[in-house]
């Protein structure tokens, strides 16, 4: 609400704590960057480590629009009105590839490399000139950026609950069935008597 629609909206989140202190800083200087040429949306982190210096740094600057924590819904909403996600999250990271948003991760190494080898995000770290470059390369690039957009499930199809009610319901009926017949080898009373 409010957001001017004639620039390209980049949506960022950070919030871990590997991304705290210096890093922090350096992320911001990178979004304050961005902010000549894109609008920033930044849902903040309530985390004083987090909120504290994210405040400090955006709040007065033109095109930074800082918002409270979003619930879930509202936040893939913007997510998918975003042309770029700047995350250091692990849940995004598993979302953008899914609804066709461009990745940028912002860590130095990810827990989630399946969405960089199938192409929707880019490991790019913590450097400003790093998180610059890279998001002006998507945002500029329009045959990198429909590559990265291309919706994917690196993460898997969400069958996997399925797939496993489905075993569990199958051991479950295997126990309740009846006993199969005796192997010739167990002992029986007919055997005995044929001795």
């Amino acid at each position: 609400a409010g957001i001017p629609r004639d620039r390209p909206w980049l949506l960022a989140t950070v919030h871990r704590r590997e991304n705290q202190g210096a890093a922090l800083d350096g992320v911001l200087a990178a979004l304050a960057v961005l902010a000549a040429e894109a609008e920033i949306i930044l849902p903040v982190h309530p985390s004083p480590a987090v909120a504290g210096p994210v405040r400090a740094a955006l709040s007065s600057r033109p095109h930074v629009h800082l918002l409270s924590p979003l619930p879930y819904a509202a936040f893939v909403a913007l997510m998918g009105q975003a042309a770029v996600v700047l995350t250091d999250s692990g849940g995004v990271q598993e979302e953008a590839p899914a609804i066709g948003l461009p990745c940028l991760v912002l860590r130095a190494v990810t827990e989630r490399p399946e969405g960089v080898a199938a192409g929707n995000a880019l490991l790019v770290g913590r450097d400003p000139a790093a998180i610059v470059a890279a998001a002006r390369r998507v945002l500029a690039d329009a045959g990198l950026r429909a590559a990265m957009a291309e919706p994917s499930l690196p993460y898997g199809e969400g069958g996997a609950a399925r797939a496993i009610n489905d075993l569990l319901l199958g051991v479950a009926r295997s126990r309740a069935a009846p006993s199969s017949p005796r192997s010739s080898g167990s002992w029986s009373r007919s055997a005995v008597h044929h001795q």
